[in-house]
């Protein structure tokens, strides 16, 4: 469904609730009271301009992270599925809508590469080489500060995958959160990725809170690096070129 917002007046609020001027507030605020959020949630979407994008229209999918929602959004490939990183149950939510091996970690996307540097180890010459492709198609795996990040978020050897997608919607909702989102094709495991949230699958939309839509998107999946050793190594070919 579409967002729609309640008026809702200042007598209609409890004790110690909002005094003053009515207000509007996203019609999701009211359905996550009366437990209609999680597994059960009737998924908003928010279709938005891919030209004229700001962040008042995100805000409701910013306040769903921080309650521990789980959003679908654009990306510079494909459309992706994610969370608030610390949000553990909806990282487990997210496995089992994907039917994924729960103990393969997820990637995440931060807002800058020094925000990356907070959650992994980034050697000079991959912050060299982060800084000249990057925001852009890649996803670089890293050593991962390990007293930082949730467990969840780790690989087999210790590290993470981590993002900085050319996609002015994932840079304002990582800003506007304050905290990195988890990222991951929206598919079954192994699956072709979706590329329109209108098409989700009931087993994909009866458990997401809300998406966000630029329409269809068609793309290629990101460049996967291991970034770990002395040299860059291209685990996969993706959207990204390879320039260095």
């Amino acid at each position: 469904m579409v967002i729609e917002f309640l008026e809702i007046k200042n007598d209609a609020i409890g004790n110690g609730g909002i005094k003053g001027k009515n207000r509007l507030f996203p019609s999701f605020l009211f359905l996550a009271d009366i437990g209609l959020c999680g597994d059960n949630a009737s998924m908003e979407t928010i279709h938005v301009d891919p030209d004229r994008i700001s962040y008042k229209p995100l805000t409701p999918a910013v306040d769903s992270l921080k309650r521990g929602g789980i959003i679908v959004y654009p990306t510079d490939t494909v459309y992706g599925i994610g969370c608030d990183i610390f949000m553990s149950d909806a990282i487990r939510r997210i496995a089992e809508i994907k039917k994924r091996d729960a103990n393969k970690p997820f990637s995440f996307i931060c807002m800058s590469v020094a925000q990356i540097s907070e959650f992994a180890f980034v050697p000079n010459w991959a912050f060299r080489l982060m800084s000249k492709v990057l925001p852009g198609p890649y996803t670089f795996i890293l050593e991962a500060r390990k007293t930082n990040i949730p467990k969840k978020m780790l690989g087999k050897r210790n590290t993470v995958g981590v993002r900085i997608p050319d996609d002015r919607v994932c840079q304002l909702l990582v800003e506007q959160l304050g905290r990195p989102i988890l990222t991951s094709s929206v598919n079954l495991a192994g699956g072709e990725p979706l590329t329109d949230p209108a098409m989700l699958p009931e087993e994909f939309s009866s458990r997401i809170e809300m998406a966000i839509s630029v329409g269809p998107l068609l793309g290629d999946p990101s460049t996967v690096v291991d970034a770990t050793g002395g040299v860059p190594e291209v685990i996969r070919l993706g959207k990204g070129p390879v320039v260095w």
